[in-house]
């Protein structure tokens, strides 16, 4: 990276809900001296954001930028080490700033959940690689515990000599809501894929974001969801909403290291309903949900009425709705060997919103301050190939769990 540019971290999209929260935890996290600056459409609305900021964050400086002028989002890239957006829907207004970032060898960070949108964005990894670029998406909720927990999953069976992965099953639980802005990419790609059957196939693909479709293993995937189903001790599990994106990139990282977790691999997710008769009431009721949900999303009548009371993009609950929100997802491993692993990561506040602006500050930090400890690579990356194990440590030291035990 060049060191005569003007900022280290850029945050743009300072002005929504998540952004404001991934700049006041830069502000109380980021090393002194690091040079960070906010962007958006609106100066006075950055400035009103930076007011509102812990003392450190009080001076940085506002840059102005807008996602439908190109050459704005050249000159933000051109003016940092790193930018982090979470202006989305990403297939909407992301393509500019990335294409912008991997021309300029400057790293990018965001938080989209959107498969399309990631495989779009393809098109610029080559300019990234020659850039030096690390284009990593989905640095948030969407998809760093299960992106992380899996590498972590990997380097403890390959130290024990255990041999790949073979079948992988994470059981999420948590407490709190999607933020407006993840509601708002439902709709994008919900649009999409209604209009356009190619799309509809490609998001069905289980290596839709593989770097080489045809090398990818004959191993059938897990589906994305299925009837509830009970478990060893009785507890009940229903399909994750977020299975459908996280599942692919935890594949695309696999594949990026050379299929490195292992040529078998067979990745799932699934959210936990409890035990007894109640998590079965409770995991046909989550199931019956999501389906209701997607199919309302897709008609337009159904579509108005849940526009009225869903949260819209750059709004989120009150600080002390956010602060009882926690996640925990548990990772059950099975090695080719047949010695089994457990992975748990866990922490506190609302996934969608105060967890997530702490993973994606901390991945800011890693790509502008941990450059000669990152993976080398550049490109279109996951978390796991662009930050790995640093992010880890990162993510532990702001209060996150992620351990591996032998189960």
């Amino acid at each position: 990276m060049d060191d005569h540019r003007a900022f280290d971290v850029v945050v743009y999209g300072a002005t929504g809900f998540v952004g404001a929260l991934t700049a006041a935890h830069l502000a109380e996290h980021a090393p002194p001296g690091t040079r960070i600056a906010l962007a958006g459409r609106s100066r006075d609305k950055l400035a009103a954001v930076r007011d509102g900021l812990p003392a450190a964050g009080r001076n940085w400086p506002l840059l102005e930028a807008d996602a439908t002028d190109p050459a704005s989002l050249a000159a933000l890239a051109a003016a940092t080490r790193v930018v982090v957006t979470t202006v989305g829907p990403y297939a909407r207004h992301g393509l500019p700033l990335v294409e912008a970032c991997a021309r300029a060898g400057t790293h990018y960070a965001d938080l989209t959940g959107e498969v399309l949108f990631v495989r779009e964005a393809l098109r610029f990894d080559d300019a990234a690689r020659e850039s030096g670029a690390r284009i990593v998406h989905s640095c948030g909720f969407d998809s760093i515990p299960s992106d992380l927990a899996v590498l972590l999953l990997h380097e403890r069976a390959a130290a024990d000599g255990a041999g790949g992965l073979r079948d992988v099953r994470l059981i999420a639980s948590m407490r709190g809501g999607f933020s407006g802005g993840t509601i708002d990419s439902i709709r994008q790609q919900v649009d999409t894929m209604r209009r356009d059957p190619a799309a509809r196939r490609l998001t069905a693909d289980p290596f839709a974001l593989s770097p080489d479709r045809p090398a990818e293993p004959d191993v059938p995937q897990p589906p994305d969801a299925g009837r509830p189903t009970r478990g060893a001790g009785g507890r009940w599990t229903a399909p994750f909403v977020m299975a459908p994106f996280n599942t692919r990139i935890v594949r695309r990282s696999n594949a990026l290291q050379g299929w490195a977790y292992g040529r078998e691999l067979r990745y799932s997710e699934v959210m936990t309903s409890g035990r007894g008769p109640l998590g079965a009431v409770a995991a046909a009721g989550m199931m019956a949900g999501m389906v209701a949900f997607l199919r309302a999303m897709a008609l337009p009548p159904t579509r108005a009425l849940l526009d009225r009371v869903l949260p819209a993009p750059g709004t989120g609950p009150s600080a002390e709705v956010r602060a009882k929100g926690w996640f925990r997802a548990v990772v059950d491993a099975e090695s080719e060997s047949g010695r089994r692993y457990r992975a748990e990561v866990a922490g506190r506040g609302d996934p969608g919103y105060a967890a997530t602006a702490v993973m994606l500050g901390e991945s800011a930090l890693a790509l502008a301050c941990d450059t000669d400890r990152l993976p080398a690579r550049a490109g279109s990356l996951t978390p796991a190939t662009a930050m790995g194990t640093v992010l880890v440590e990162r993510l532990r030291a702001a209060g996150h769990t992620y351990e591996v035990t032998p189960a």
